[in-house]
């Protein structure tokens, strides 16, 4: 029996002829259009997730190849857990630069952000075995929009001294690189425009490499053919203040992609989402114990979807094949490696602050009413402690500005909310004290945060990378 289920579970019906899609058609999720279509849908996913998931790396001293071998293995992983009907790519999470910069500035290597991603990885699987058996109805009462709108700020906005530091050490490479990335988003229509960190990665490498700022000994020394380099974290707790808020990160990341997939399918995934929190929290934590940056769905290829129509998860499975065979050309990665900082000081320019913003547009979207003073203390106090990076330490324990932030968000939130309710001065009705008059009925604006058919959503958090 589960032998036929896993056969079952691998056959996809083709789609009328495999070669064309008619007006307002679409490959669903159990459908493929013919295999050579298939895969080179596949590779569009390899390609627009490329330039985002390789800035993780080289942003936290990781090795690519060893972090592009656990994107193919959590993508794997997240369909199988899903039973092959939940499409999606696992690229890297923007939402552990901040707290492996820190752990490596710090001098205690990457095996010991490789403990934190681990930890990360358990909590969010296990959060996913609780909306399983609970249901997901109290993630939105625990991070209403002001809440996860702030969390997602100060994961772009708190590496804003990064950027200026890369930026200064070449800053005419820096400045083509920028102009390189958001002319080609305004020059270009359709996958074109959406690759332009890419595009624009690539301009500024070919100006760095006529400078002359490109190192090419590591690419000349290296082999065409070899593993990863895989190492084994290292226990240390101290990091885990800086490592687990991220996981607020992840549950908006992924519940956003769940329901952008519905959207766009007209499919209820609702009683998807606890397992694909449980597979995405099982792909971070492997990649963690094997030396890989964490993973999470990839706004990315919510927009080659929306582009071609295709929601195959066959073309996932052909995405994973090629980014497992590309990790195993150890060459190919140290062309990674050899991007130089004023490449990404370029880059990032745009990125952090991009993602910083996809923070603000939760609370726009949701209409958060900042004439309340409920919200506006609690965004305004989160915001600085963030930016301005507030750090402490207990004991051994380090805590820095996001994890201070993440804390202090859901504290003053629900905390002063439950004093101002005692007290009288906040009504009792659910949704008064955080969206404004004009937002949907109470329950509809929770969701709403959600449902934008715009690939710009929470999920964007490694979206606009």
């Amino acid at each position: 029996m589960t032998n036929l289920s896993m056969a079952g579970m691998f056959h996809w019906k083709l789609h009328g002829d495999g070669k064309t899609l008619g007006p307002g058609e679409v490959v669903e999720p159990n459908e493929r259009l013919t295999w050579p279509r298939t895969i080179e849908i596949g590779a569009q996913h390899v390609v627009a997730m490329f330039g985002a998931t390789f800035l993780v790396p080289i942003l936290t001293h990781f090795d690519p190849s060893t972090t592009l071998f656990f994107t193919a293995f959590s993508t794997a992983l997240f369909l199988l857990i899903n039973k092959n009907i939940l499409p999606s790519y696992l690229g890297s999470s923007f939402g552990f630069i901040a707290p492996i910069t820190a752990v490596y500035s710090a001098g205690k290597g990457i095996a010991v952000a490789s403990f934190g991603i681990l930890c990360t990885g358990l909590l969010l699987a296990l959060i996913g075995v609780a909306v399983q058996v609970a249901g997901a109805a109290w993630i939105d009462r625990i991070m209403p929009p002001v809440v996860n709108g702030a969390i997602v700020a100060i994961i772009g906005f708190n590496l804003a001294p990064t950027v200026w530091t890369n930026f200064q050490t070449a800053p005419d490479t820096a400045l083509v690189t920028l102009f390189a990335v958001v002319l080609v988003a305004v020059l270009f229509k359709g996958l074109l425009g959406r690759l332009n960190i890419l595009i624009g990665v690539l301009i500024g490498y070919a100006y760095a490499c006529v400078r002359g700022q490109v190192d090419f000994a590591a690419i000349g020394d290296a082999a065409w053919i070899g593993f990863p380099r895989f190492h084994l974290p290292h226990v240390d707790f101290s990091v885990l203040p800086m490592f687990l808020p991220v996981v607020l990160v992840l549950i908006a990341e992924n519940v956003g992609h769940v329901k952008s997939v519905a959207a766009m399918t007209g499919h209820d995934y609702d009683d998807q989402i606890g397992t694909a929190l449980i597979a995405d929290g099982l792909g971070t934590t492997v990649a963690g114990f094997g030396g890989g940056s964490g993973t999470t769905t990839y706004g990315e290829n919510i927009g080659v979807m929306a582009a071609t129509k295709v929601y195959s998860t066959a073309a996932y499975w052909c995405a994973a094949g090629f980014a497992f065979i590309l990790s195993l050309c150890p060459k190919f990665g140290e062309v990674i490696n050899s991007i130089p900082a004023g490449v990404l000081g370029g880059v990032t320019t745009l990125l952090y602050g991009m993602i910083g913003m996809i923070g603000v547009q939760i609370w726009v979207d949701n209409k958060v009413d900042f004439s309340k003073p409920l919200n506006i203390m609690t965004a305004s106090i989160v915001m600085i402690i963030g930016i301005a990076n507030f750090q402490f330490a207990i004991s051994d324990v380090q805590f820095n500005g996001i994890a201070i932030g993440s804390i202090a968000v859901l504290v003053l939130y629900h905390g002063l909310k439950a004093i101002g309710r005692a007290t009288g001065a906040i009504p009792k009705s659910p949704s008064a004290d955080d969206a404004a008059p004009s937002a949907a009925p109470a329950g509809d604006d929770e969701a709403a945060q959600w449902t934008s058919p715009q690939p710009a959503q929470p999920n964007s958090v490694k979206i606009v990378k």
